[in-house]
């Protein structure tokens, strides 16, 4: 067994870094592009008087340092050679992001918008998944020149986690000889409306509610007359690009269509489990860099003539949360080995678990982190000139939305009460019987009681 990790791969640590000295913070630096990320951010970032919206600056700062990442290699890298990329693992992109995000708040990898450097482009392994090949000729490299742009429309405003019970409806309607499907319904937090070329829509086109099948994934125009942004809802966080969207009357053919009809859910689930992991290394950059500020910050401080670091009340709280970052790295670095060593479908049925306790207990431990930042900070922590505020409203949003902390702590139950996963033959074909209670709890009765009989489950 080594932790150590692959010389190539420090090697490349570096090589982001002089990227990054060389022509991302002087990008960061000119034009009083630094009001981003110092203590205007919140306010240089969005267009308040415009819905709230990112400001055309900040969207056009993010995209020059893409081209610049593109140019020198790495936006690419998670993506396969045939995409330009250089297939990194996902052993690699969690060490990247986490190293990435432990450097602090800056251009070469903004969370609040999941913009790096290092790019996690989950479409374009979706395209080349379940894409037809003109969706794949059409997609994949429109996406990376940004000629197509295309956001998720899973969730509803009246049906969050319960995808299954999606009131969008699509309905078999031909026009002018064209096969196709008549489209209405209504869609939250479809993130990047503004700038969307594309919806991947999801919409029951068979079955009951609740059923898993009979859903079916939609490519929809975003200029098409029937869809329409009801609203963009203001967040914890700003700025905001996540609306409220309606689909009228929306036609479209059969070319639209991404995926097997009628089985769409499986794109929904397709890169869950790579976002969650390198979400969560990302999440463990964070809290580290809340840490190690927070440790350098009481060294400095003295009040009463002594070191602020002095005190244990300063100590401990933070040794706790050193210490699950340690565990949590590890937990990460070894899912996301095992991830790389087997097929998406084997990650769900083997261990989705373990990508779920890698995700919700980094999120929470982020916020952890920034909060106890604050507090170690004191008044100038709580202000806007420290970036712990920032950081713990971006991290909140992550504990609800890519899989509240509930649903990835019931996939854990599951999988540890053998409902699902490797333990699911064993618990099925495990019978009461199995279980001789009688010899484990050797109850006596007392004189007039009536002794209690240990076979009977209602008892247990």
């Amino acid at each position: 067994m080594d932790f150590s990790l692959p010389q190539d791969l420090l090697d490349y640590l570096k090589e982001l870094d002089a990227f990054i000295e060389k022509e991302i913070r002087p990008l960061e630096e000119q034009d009083d592009n630094v009001r981003f990320f110092d203590h205007r951010r919140e306010w240089a970032r969005t267009d308040f008087e415009n819905d709230g919206l990112p400001r055309e600056e900040w969207e056009e700062l993010m995209r020059e340092a893409k081209r610049r990442a593109d140019k020198a290699g790495h936006l690419r890298f998670a993506m396969d050679p045939k995409f330009g990329g250089k297939g990194g693992n996902n052993l690699w992109m969690t060490v990247i992001r986490e190293y990435l995000a432990a450097k602090g708040l800056g251009l070469h990898y903004d969370q609040q918008t999941e913009h790096s450097i290092v790019a996690n482009n989950p479409f374009a392994k979706m395209f080349d998944d379940f894409g037809t090949p003109e969706q794949r000729a059409e997609f994949i490299q429109g996406m990376f020149d940004g000629t197509r742009r295309v956001t998720f429309g899973l969730t509803e405003p009246y049906h969050g986690s319960d995808a299954t019970h999606m009131e969008t409806r699509a309905l078999r309607e031909t026009r002018d000889g064209v096969e196709g499907w008549l489209i209405n319904g209504e869609k939250m937090w479809t993130t990047g409306m503004h700038v969307a070329t594309h919806c991947a829509l999801f919409a029951r086109t068979s079955g009951e509610d609740g059923a898993a099948r009979g859903i079916t994934c939609f490519l929809v125009p975003a200029d098409d007359p029937g869809v329409k942004v009801e609203q963009y809802l203001w967040t914890f966080n700003m700025p905001t690009d996540h609306p409220r969207v309606s689909f009228t009357n929306v036609w479209v053919p059969d070319s639209t269509i991404f995926g097997p009809i009628d089985n769409g859910l499986p794109l929904a689930q397709s890169f869950v489990h790579e976002n969650r992991i390198r979400q969560a290394a990302g999440s463990l950059g964070s809290a580290v860099y809340c840490i190690e500020e927070s440790v350098r910050y009481a060294r400095m401080r003295q009040p009463f003539g002594e070191d602020l670091a002095r005190n244990q009340a300063i100590q401990f709280p933070l040794v706790e949360l050193a210490t699950q970052c340690e565990m949590l790295r590890l937990l990460i670095r070894k899912t996301a080995w095992e991830m790389d060593q087997m097929t998406h479908p084997e990650v769900e049925k083997r261990i989705s678990d373990k990508v779920s306790m890698c995700n919700y207990w980094a999120n929470r431990l982020c916020c952890e982190a920034a909060d106890r930042a604050i507090q170690v900070h004191g008044g100038i922590g709580y202000s806007r000139h420290k970036p712990f505020e920032h950081i713990y409203r971006h991290h909140r949003r992550y504990r609800i939305t890519e899989g509240t902390e509930e649903i990835q702590m019931r996939k854990v139950a599951a999988f540890l009460f053998g409902y699902l996963g490797p333990k699911r033959k064993e618990f099925s074909e495990l019978t009461y019987d199995d279980v001789d209670y009688r010899k484990q709890s050797q109850i006596r009765p007392r004189s007039g009681w009536q002794a209690i009989d240990t076979t009977r489950p209602e008892v247990v």
